[in-house]
Order: structure tokens, then sequence, then C-alpha cells
């Protein structure tokens, strides 16, 4: 028995060295980073491959894009969905450690949706005790709360935290991965694929661990756009995650985990950090693999625009960081989102509809919500049009509350220096309550209707 104590004890002894030595290299390698990043032969390869496509970049409208040394790029305001710079977007890619953008969505809904809590206790199983690459040092038999590990995950890309969150939702990492490709067919990622819940290429799996399949993780640029614009739209607070600067995981670790994500705002006061800090970006995640390169899903608000940017492929981790920057820049430095269409606007020509057995015969409607489009900065002559959809007046029935939606209206937006026009549908609203109408008004109704019809019918023939 004693002896048993002392291995697992002389075990403990020497993952807590491996920690606390790997955490002050890491702080080590922060501290002295350089302006340039190295990277492998097979990475080189690689961003040689990209910077052969870097003509291959389509903007919007008239304003010229920069040009980027990547294999795959998108830019797009979310609010609106528009696309704003692509560049080989629709191409599927290893994502690496962007997939955990996916585990951090899902983990965030199971807590929204109340089947767990950022207190729970996690214990560790075996295939993330065995994880490899970005990792805390997880053994098994660890616990460690839910929020703890997922604070590893967002803010150090820790695989073996990943893997823990993921088999706590879903008892083994691959049926996590069930749930994770039928969530991103609901978010209409067309292009995308997962095998696991790290980004890890299959050969780097634990043994024991790896999926039937001989296919690996890809997603596209445009795809991972969306999932970073449903996290955003879903999960408003990421930024309580993303913006973590640095964090101890364990009370007696010697150094912190540090952000990949160095072009956070608050970085500006950091020395080795402070020419890649962005104004106003608050996440989202890196990802690096020889296969994938060096990636980076950003997002930035100023002055009330929000944009998200993709880059894939970047030969260094600077290089992914200044390509977004770039990417970014043409954002904020060309376009604005502007409202077109405030909320509760009367349309001209569909100023009201008709209603059955109401005390009134028709009801006034507007708009429900307000309409905005994304525009080039200082644009001129708008052009707006509408089609309307109005439920046919059979089907409006009194009683009728307020606000009771009675059809659409689609707007198209053009203006110069965009070549499609953008388009938006909001519902249009009933503005006050109609009564049913008791039996004696309808009668009265119906013989006045009766006369009228008769009436006219004669004036027609003459």
């Amino acid at each position: 028995m004693k002896a048993n104590n002392l291995k697992q004890n002389t075990k403990r002894s020497m993952i807590k060295k491996s920690v606390t030595a790997v955490m002050v290299l890491n702080m080590m390698y922060m501290s002295a980073l350089p302006v340039v990043g190295n990277f492998d032969s097979s990475v080189a390869t690689f961003a040689a491959g990209a910077a052969t496509q870097a003509t291959n970049i389509t903007g919007t409208g008239s304003i010229n894009p920069p040009s980027l040394a990547l294999r795959s790029a998108i830019l797009i305001e979310p609010s609106t969905g528009q696309v704003l710079l692509s560049m080989n977007p629709d191409e599927p890619l290893p994502p690496a450690s962007m997939t955990k953008m996916m585990t951090e969505y899902i983990v965030a809904e199971q807590v929204k949706q109340g089947k767990l809590k950022w207190t729970d206790k996690v214990t560790v199983n075996e295939n993330a005790s065995k994880s490899i690459g970005s990792r805390i040092f997880l053994a098994q038999g660890d616990q460690h709360t839910v929020e703890e590990l997922y604070i590893a995950m967002a803010v150090g890309s820790a695989n073996d935290a990943t893997v823990a969150l993921a088999e706590r939702v879903s008892g083994t990492e691959q049926d996590f991965v069930k749930l994770m490709n039928e969530t991103a067919q609901k978010m209409g990622m067309k292009n995308t694929y997962f095998i696991n819940s790290t980004g890890l290429d299959r050969g780097d799996m634990p043994k024991g661990f790896q999926p039937d399949t001989d296919r690996e993780t890809v997603m596209t640029a445009r795809d991972a756009a969306t999932l970073a614009s449903n996290i955003i739209k879903d999960h408003p607070d990421y930024t309580r995650f993303t913006t973590i600067q640095s964090y101890k995981f364990r009370p007696t670790d010697k150094a912190p985990i540090i952000n990949y994500n160095w072009m956070l705002e608050a970085n500006k006061n950091i020395t080795n950090f402070r020419k890649f800090a962005y104004p106003g970006l608050d996440g989202m995640k890196t990802g690096h693999t020889s296969n994938a390169g060096n990636c980076f899903t950003g997002t930035a608000e100023r002055n009330g625009m929000r944009l998200i940017s993709v880059v894939m492929g970047a030969d260094s981790e600077p290089h992914r960081f200044t390509e977004t920057a770039k990417v970014l820049n043409y954002g904020f430095d060309n376009f604005e989102v502007k409202q077109v269409v405030a909320p509760k606007t009367v349309v001209k020509g569909v100023e009201n509809v008709p209603v059955t057995k109401g005390t009134e015969t028709e009801v006034p409607i507007v708009t429900k919500d307000a309409v905005s489009f994304i525009v080039p900065k200082g644009a001129s002559n708008p052009k707006v049009t509408f089609t309307t959809n109005i439920t046919p007046a059979s089907s409006l029935v009194a009683p009728l509350k307020q606000g009771a939606k009675v059809g659409t209206i689609t707007y198209t937006y053009k203006t110069d220096g965009v070549d499609k026009g953008q388009t938006k549908t909001v519902d249009l609203v009933t503005t006050t309550a109609v009564e049913e109408g008791g039996w004696f008004r309808m009668l009265f109704r119906a013989i006045g209707d009766f006369f009228g019809d008769l009436f006219q019918g004669i004036k027609n023939l003459f």
C-alpha cells in the first residue's frame, strides 16, 4: 500500500514539475517574442502555396481590397450578413483550434439551457489526459469546474480541457462530435466536418480514441464566420472569457496561461503585444497546426459596427494577426451600418389592411423593426425598393391584438459602389387592436355592402 502511494505521489510530483517547466518556458517565449515567428518546413511549403493565391480576393463594389498572402479569408458584418471581402471563402481547409469555437458554443448552450452549471465539477478521463499539443497537463481523475476548463480552452486553447468538457456533455468525445456536426448543419455551415472537439489532426489524437474514419476536420472561412456570428448572437457574454489576457489555472502553478490572441485591445499596454493590439477587438479564436498553418477568427467593434474576420493559412503567428488587421481595416475604413428604415414606419401605399368580422373594417399597420444595411462611407444616391406580402383579408379575422403580424415587407438597398443589392425582410404589424364586431353590426354591414355593390353594378351599366 505504501509503495503504491509512493508511486502515485512520485507521478503527481513529476506532472507538477512538467507543468511548471512548460509554463515558465511559455512565459520566457512570450517575453522574448520575435517580430517574425519561426515555422517548420511543412508550414513554409504551405505558405508558399498560399501566397500564389493572394490575388484571388473579392472586395465590395468599387473599393479595392488589400493584398493578402493567405489560403482563405472573409470579412462579414454580422447584423446584415453582408460579405465585405472574400478570398476562397468556401474552400474546406483544416481550421486547427478554431474548431474549439463549436465546442465553446455547445458548452455555453448547455449552461444557458440549465443542463450544466459553470460550477459543476468535471472529472478528467483517459482521453483528455492523453491529449497532446496545447494543454494544461490534466491527469486522469483530476477534477475542475466547467468554468475553469472553459477558460483554459478559450484562453489557452487547451486540448485536454476541451476533451474533458466534450466528454462531460456527451459521455464520449465522438458522441459530442455528432452534436457538433448536427449543430453546424443547423447553423447553415455547409462545408464543415468535425472529427473531434479540438481541431487536432486525426493522427495526433490519443490511440484508442481516434474516429473510425480517415477524414479530417475541415471548415471554410465562411463557415467559421457563421459560427462566430452565432456565438455573438446567442452568447453575447462571450467576452467574459475571450478578453482574459492571462489565467492561473491552479493555485500552485508558477506561471499563468497566456491568451494566444495577441490582438486584444487590452494588449496595447503589453510590451511584446503592443504592435498587434487592435482597437475594439475582443475575440475570438486562434488555431495552428502544420497542416492548417496559422488561422484566426477575429471580431472587433467600432462606432457601433461589429465586424468578423477569418484568415486561414498564414505562414506565422505574427502574420495571421497583421493580415487580420488588413482585413478589419478594410472594413472599418470604408464601410458603415446605415439605418434606412426606422422601426414603426408607415409604408406608403400599404397604410392599412382589411379586417373581417371586426368593429373596424381595416387596421393601420407599420414595420415591426428597423432595417439597416452596410454601405460605403459617404455613399450617395441610395435606392431603396420594397415588396410586400400581406395576409389575405379572409384570414385576418377579428379579434386582432395590437402588434399582430399581418404580413412581411422585403427591402432591397442599392447604392453606388455596391454591385449587388442587399435585402432584409421584416414583419408588418398592427398599430391598434381590433375587437370582434357584434352580430347586429355585422348584419347592417352586410346589408350596406349588398346595396353598395348593387348600386355600383347599376352605375356601371350606364
